[in-house]
């Protein structure tokens, strides 16, 4: 039993480090399902309890499935292009006045369309604006990917993490705002700060804004109002507590196959250009957490949680920002199920749970692989040729992520 549980807990450790570390540079997917794969292979874990594990991803893989197809669709009808053209004319020549837009548009995409859209939809729109401004795209790059985990519970909608951590029983909106909305302000002013601050030799200077803006095509238009619907969509299914997956999902079919007809094109080629690897990243991922779950370190957690829960605001200042720095240990995915289960069974405090989430959705500004957004972020700026390691994100991160981190805990604690 100590050694299976060892095997266990050696291959979860050694295929999460892969994941992160990528080597021989293979994806992140090919990592996480190896390591499901040896843990069924040794017998440490019963098929069963696998599919079971799988399963539990429904909602994360229609919720993914829905936002890569939205992005797709408004990368090929030229919707990108048109908004990468708007920015820069709005930035009238200043490299800091583009970076403000860029920030502030990734506030409103993370608030009302969830961190992982910021990460698929807006960062090649803002790669492109970079482009057509002759801007260094880095200090942007680093605002989506920043901006995606800072920005992520000011809605409920805004992080599917935060479903996962409440078990799909969200607090009203009402009751969410006299939580989150002052921690949440925090996060986005301070990460803004931060990184304005860091990247201030980069911004310095000017860009162009005498750039050539094509009109949006009929197609292009289309795919405007379809992210539009969506964002509508969710927040409507969020208020009455359904889940975000099949609607995000039916919201992307419907989009593609409308734009689609529209645009007289195939949806094959669109579908061919869609990261898909993604998938199999998180229910390898799921299947991992399940594996953990079995040698019984949730339920050791859980038992931590409940005893700390005696002084309710110690606890989540505790249990925040262990979960915050843990997240990029093992990506905030699998570390959101594994407190989101710990909490069903600990059943701490209010104040506790909220400390949690902040955790998991701002702490993963630390490190390029603490989210998934994070990496559906790399996949977009790798795509278009760019990429940034995990040593260069981390010098901003190990800034950023602490001081905002502070500053939304000590909000929250002080609100009670």
């Amino acid at each position: 039993m100590i050694l299976a549980t060892g095997a266990t807990w050696g291959i979860c450790a050694a295929s999460t480090a892969a994941v992160i570390a990528r080597p021989f540079r293979w994806p992140e997917a090919i990592w996480a399902v190896a390591g499901a794969a040896l843990l069924l292979l040794f017998g440490l874990m019963p098929f069963p309890a696998a599919i079971g594990a799988v399963a539990k991803g429904i909602d994360v893989y229609l919720f993914l499935i829905g936002m890569m197809l939205l992005s797709e669709v408004a990368r090929a009808q030229g919707l990108f292009d048109w908004v990468a053209a708007t920015a820069a004319i709005h930035a009238k020549g200043s490299t800091t006045r583009l970076f403000a837009l860029v920030y502030v548009t990734g506030i409103v995409t993370t608030t009302f369309l969830s961190n992982d859209a910021t990460a698929v939809v807006l960062t090649p729109a803002v790669y492109a604006a970079a482009k057509k401004a002759k801007a260094d795209p880095l200090p942007l790059l680093f605002a989506c990917a920043l901006i995606a985990n800072a920005a992520s519970f000011v809605l409920p909608i805004s992080n599917p993490a935060n479903l996962v951590l409440y078990g799909g029983k969200m607090p009203p909106l009402g009751q969410w705002f006299a939580s989150f909305a002052l921690p949440s302000l925090a996060s986005i002013v301070v990460t803004f700060a931060v990184l304005r601050w860091l990247e201030r030799t980069r911004l310095a200077g000017s860009c162009t804004s005498a750039v050539e803006r094509t009109s949006l095509t009929a197609g292009g238009k289309a795919a405007f109002v379809g992210i539009v619907a969506t964002a509508i969509v969710l927040l409507t299914v969020s208020a009455l507590d359904i889940e975000l997956g099949l609607p995000t999902a039916i919201a992307g079919v419907v989009t593609t196959l409308a734009v689609c007809t529209i645009a007289r094109s195939s949806p094959v080629a669109l579908l061919r250009d869609i990261s898909w690897s993604v998938l199999p990243l998180v229910a390898g991922l799921f299947v991992l957490v399940e594996a953990l779950d079995l040698t019984g370190v949730i339920a050791w957690v859980a038992h931590a949680i409940r005893t700390a829960s005696a002084d309710p605001a110690q606890a989540s200042a505790v249990s925040g920002t262990i979960l915050a720095f843990g997240s990029n240990l093992m990506n905030n995915l699998p570390a959101g199920l594994v407190a989101s289960t710990a909490v069903a069974q600990a059943q701490p405090p209010k104040l506790v749970v909220d400390g949690l989430l902040i955790g998991v959705d701002l702490g993963p500004n630390l490190s390029i692989t603490g989210s998934l957004a994070t990496i559906l972020w790399l996949q977009a700026i790798r795509r278009e040729g760019e990429d940034i390691g995990f040593w260069r994100f981390l010098k901003v991160g190990a800034v950023a992520m602490p001081l905002a981190l502070i500053a939304a805990l000590g909000l929250r604690i002080a609100l009670g």
